[in-house]
């Protein structure tokens, strides 16, 4: 007997959700799509089958009386389910697997969700703002949905929590790491999922010592080694580390005391900022969507892209240095799946490291190839491979119902 798992990834602005079959131990898609737009005048659902083709492109009514985030979570559902109760009458999820940004000291692993665990979740979203109240909306959400159902929680920080020590500790007294003050790394499903599908595809590879640049709105780098984790860019929240869409990455702490102390900006104008009005954004003047900077012939649209590729590389230099060497790069995320003049940027000159990179098959890659970048004789592998966090959290639930 196969069993429908329910994926739900709720954003600042969007819900996606995805609908899969989990038969002999595999995850089959049956619809993937998401309600994008909330809190806008124009939220839309977009649904789409197994082979990628529109089941449903349709605008909806902007709520007036959406009055938070979960108001918004609770109509996109609402919105969803309506959509199911049309085309798959009756459905009843074995399971709701949700996303969940920061699981903070206590969860390196899914969990069971209850009042229990979602008020300690509830207690981590100063450490992911953008991300963790919108989370939680989604799972208040679906438990109205589906009273009874299992909702499991799946977190981006569990793939990081195996690091040595000195990856993940601050030179701060050693009370603070005790009490959780740690690099906990993100986007872990996304390179879960790689680094269980380049043991698929490349065995020899996985085996060695890979660094997985997630590159999208946020960004961030992994080194694994046996396709565990040992490293990231990202720490103690989804701030450190590369430069995002509208988030700064690494910044000398001494910054923020000076906006404090001399500028005035109180800790809620600072969080504002750093999370929304930074990164490339803020450097361009422009925008935070790569796709705008590289069609633009501003000059400031320029730099911040340079500012982008130059900690980019920065930063595999860094997590090379990490994991004793590299055998293999892959790029994923949005920008590492479609922005063939990043990745293109970001490999020139990059022989020291063994890199010999094809101009040709860079620039015809697809990501849902797991296409290889780099020449035959190159002595280290770049590839470009589709992540599919929603996946991930589907065999996660999988894994939950067979041991519950």
């Amino acid at each position: 007997m196969s069993d429908r798992l329910l994926t739900l990834n709720a954003g600042s602005s969007s819900l996606k959700f995805a609908l899969f079959e989990h038969d002999a131990g595999a995850e089959h898609v049956i619809v993937r799509g998401q309600v994008g737009g909330l809190g806008g005048r124009s939220p839309r659902l977009t649904v789409q089958d197994a082979d990628g083709i529109s089941l449903a492109d349709t605008p909806l009514a902007a709520d007036p009386a959406a009055g938070s985030h979960a108001d918004a979570q609770r109509t996109a559902l609402a919105n969803v389910m309506t959509w199911f109760e049309e085309r798959l009458p009756g459905l009843v999820p074995a399971a709701v697997g949700h996303r969940v940004v920061h699981g903070g000291i206590d969860h390196d692993a899914p969990v069971s969700i209850d009042d229990n665990v979602l008020a300690a979740l509830e207690r981590l979203s100063p450490l992911a703002p953008l991300h963790q109240p919108h989370n939680l909306a989604g799972i208040r959400a679906a438990r109205l949905a589906w009273p009874g159902v299992p909702q499991i929680a799946c977190f981006d920080t569990a793939f990081h929590r195996r690091h040595p020590f000195v990856n993940d500790v601050f030179a701060l007294p050693r009370r603070f790491y005790d009490e959780g003050v740690r690099r906990y790394g993100f986007h872990g499903l996304s390179y879960e999922y790689i680094a269980a599908r380049l043991r698929e595809r490349a065995p020899r590879e996985a085996s060695g010592r890979i660094a997985v640049a997630h590159l999208g709105n946020g960004a961030s780098i992994c080194v694994m080694r046996d396709g565990v984790s040992i490293g990231s860019t990202m720490g103690f929240t989804a701030l450190d580390g590369l430069p995002m869409g509208t988030r700064c990455g690494q910044i000398d702490p001494g910054v923020v005391l000076w906006l404090m102390q001399e500028k005035g900006l109180d800790a809620a104008a600072v969080t504002a900022l750093l999370y929304n009005e930074s990164g490339l954004k803020g450097l361009s003047g422009i925008s935070g969507d790569m796709r705008e900077l590289l069609a633009s012939a501003d000059p400031q649209a320029a730099q911040a892209i340079d500012y982008y590729v130059t900690r980019v590389r920065r930063e595999l230099g860094a997590m090379a240095a990490l994991g004793g060497g590299l055998d293999g790069i892959v790029f994923t995320g949005g920008i590492g799946e479609n922005a063939a003049p990043i990745r293109s940027m970001v490999l020139a000159d990059m022989r020291w490291l063994g890199i010999e990179p094809d101009a040709e098959r860079n620039g015809l890659a697809r990501a849902v190839d797991d296409a290889v970048i780099t020449t035959d004789d190159s002595a280290l592998t770049v590839r470009v491979m589709a992540t599919d966090e929603e996946r991930m959290i589907a065999r996660h639930c999988a894994r939950a119902l067979r041991s519950a």
